[in-house]
């Protein structure tokens, strides 16, 4: 990390009815930094993500952002300073596109022609100006994904977290979403994103962090990932099978 951090988790924690989901991770992300999470499913990451969003109360451990502590879930300037592309899509699907990010941008601040432009550069963005005024009900659900991130960028937040933003996306759709990230990370936006997709994380990351088990096993860029296992000449798969085992995770 060559920047300074934007984002600071310090022996994070969780845990579901006894049972830990994130046990004492720390990690830090640097300004304008695309950082992966990258696990099997029940790993973590979207624990992680939550209670980061603020979206989980009652976890253990520090979070700072630019240096001073970070309570989205109590603090409207924190909420406004990040962007949340969830899982589950968040859309309102009896609305249009331009609908959607004029609500969600209203949500966070933004009124009349600011509101506006906000609005056109999404849906340029996301490709979707053509069917701007369509019911979201009727897109498919690529369109629907690259919605999804729209509204959680139509507001430009310092940082964007992103929690696995293509699952179910079709190859096109899928590589509009990167393209679009890129950009924004290119304008300066800090990018967390979260995913299992070995070759999205070596596409898209800066670094990447490897849960398993709700710990953090290992972070660093791709090759420092594949020289610490001991496997210097290895791909990310090689060195994420290595890490986490080869058995079932579900």
């Amino acid at each position: 990390m060559s920047n300074p951090p934007i984002l600071q988790v310090r022996e994070l924690s969780y845990s579901y009815q006894g049972r830990k989901a994130v046990d004492s991770i720390s990690f830090s992300i640097g300004k304008g930094e695309f950082f992966g999470l990258l696990g099997p499913n029940g790993a973590g990451k979207s624990t992680t993500i939550s209670c980061i969003a603020g979206l989980l109360s009652r976890w253990q451990g520090q979070i700072l952002f630019s240096d001073q502590p970070f309570s989205p879930a109590i603090s409207l300037r924190d909420r406004r300073r990040i962007g949340i592309v969830p899982q589950d899509l968040a859309i309102y699907e009896n609305l249009t596109a331009r609908e959607n990010l004029k609500t969600f941008g209203g949500l966070c601040g933004l009124s009349g022609k600011t509101l506006q432009q906000a609005v056109d550069r999404q849906l340029q963005i996301a490709g979707l100006v053509e069917r701007a005024n369509d019911l979201v009900k009727t897109y498919s659900g690529g369109m629907k994904r690259r919605l999804n991130l729209a509204c959680g960028l139509i507001h430009q937040p310092e940082m964007v977290l992103l929690d696995e933003p293509t699952v179910g996306v079709d190859p096109q759709s899928r590589s509009h979403l990167f393209d679009s990230l890129k950009k924004v990370q290119a304008e300066g936006t800090t990018i967390l994103y979260t995913t299992h997709y070995m070759e999205e994380a070596q596409r898209l990351c800066d670094r990447i962090g490897i849960l398993h088990g709700g710990k953090m096993i290992a972070s660093g860029t791709s090759k420092e990932l594949a020289t610490g296992s001991g496997l210097p000449e290895a791909s990310l798969e090689q060195v994420f099978l290595k890490l986490t085992g080869r058995s079932l995770q579900d």
